[in-house]
């Protein structure tokens, strides 16, 4: 049985780093924020210091890594949308030269999904889907224990599932996308455009601490945030007969401001009898759940090796 794996979860708000053991538990945590603006080789460079101080003089077997997407899979390159220094950027390959251990890279919303599958709010479910509400939108499926990747690697990209036609544009080049209505900047946007004025920094966690405050622009954000993501998550439900949801994120946070509206939604919409008992929980792990999940992938990697 191997030791602890190194554990990489890189997002568009931090990047963070850990050793993650067999049983889920995360130690020597560390994270730094994304640097806005920053081009490839500062991103990296940023990474990497994280990366060696976790790792001091441990040689772990295999390394997990969970990174916004989309990406070339096989290839190991990525090119997030929130993170705009990385196009086409060959993470796995960087990490590999870095740490010389074998890498497994996968979506972070995926590796979220996986974490909270294994040691979370998924356990024993057989058709999960994780969902990260942060930055960006995004999510993973977990079918029979194993992650669902598709043929590029990008399956279960809800962000991008559309959920209103005529609704805003995304940054995918598309409209109305559940990320660019629920993700935490669309939020913050369509709240300030309704009138709404914080005291200090306009970001996601100002916006839920004044929801909970009872503004009632936030909640109206939050709500309209919500239901969004019940109607995809009707959606997809109905696709991969689903028995499990869990959502996660900065913005998650919100708890039952966003989860409410959107358990609202999801049982407006899910009608047929095999989802109708279907809900939305929240995400046990919280902050650790990429990393959690991103070691999982590693370890999967090492069995596949060895086997």
């Amino acid at each position: 049985m191997s030791g602890p794996v190194l554990a990489v979860d890189v997002g568009g708000t931090k990047l963070a780093a850990a050793m993650v053991d067999r049983s889920g538990r995360v130690d020597r945590r560390v994270q730094c924020p994304t640097a806005a603006g920053a081009d490839a080789a500062e991103l990296f460079a940023d990474l990497a210091a994280l990366v060696t101080g976790v790792l001091g003089d441990a040689r772990p077997a295999a390394v997990g890594v969970g990174c916004g997407g989309p990406m070339d899979w096989s290839a190991g390159r990525v090119s997030p949308l929130n993170i705009a220094g990385w196009r086409n950027f060959p993470l796995r390959a960087e990490l590999h030269r870095l740490v010389g251990a074998p890498v497994a890279l996968h979506n972070d919303a995926v590796a979220m999904a996986l974490g909270e599958q294994r040691y979370g709010a998924g356990r024993g479910r057989s058709a999960f889907l994780g969902i990260v509400v942060s930055t960006g939108v995004g999510g993973g499926l977990v079918l029979d224990g194993r992650v669902l990747s598709g043929r590029t690697g990008n399956a279960g990209h809800i962000g991008h599932v559309v959920v209103d036609p005529d609704g805003p544009p995304c940054a995918c080049g598309g409209h109305g996308c559940l990320e660019a209505i629920a993700r935490g900047p669309a939020l913050v946007a369509w709240a300030q455009q309704q009138g709404w004025r914080p005291a200090n920094v306009a970001d996601g966690r100002a916006l839920v601490d004044a929801a909970r405050s009872g503004d009632p622009i936030a909640l109206a954000a939050l709500t309209r945030g919500g239901q969004a993501l019940g109607v995809a998550v009707a959606s997809v439900a109905v696709l991969a007969d689903l028995d499990g949801v869990a959502v996660g994120g900065g913005i998650a946070n919100a708890g039952d401001l966003l989860l409410g509206p959107a358990r609202e939604a999801l049982a407006r919409h899910a009608r047929l009898d095999f989802v109708r008992d279907l809900s939305i929980e929240a995400a046990h792990l919280g902050g650790d759940a990429g990393l959690v999940g991103a070691a999982a992938l590693a370890f999967d990697l090492l069995e596949t090796s060895s086997g």
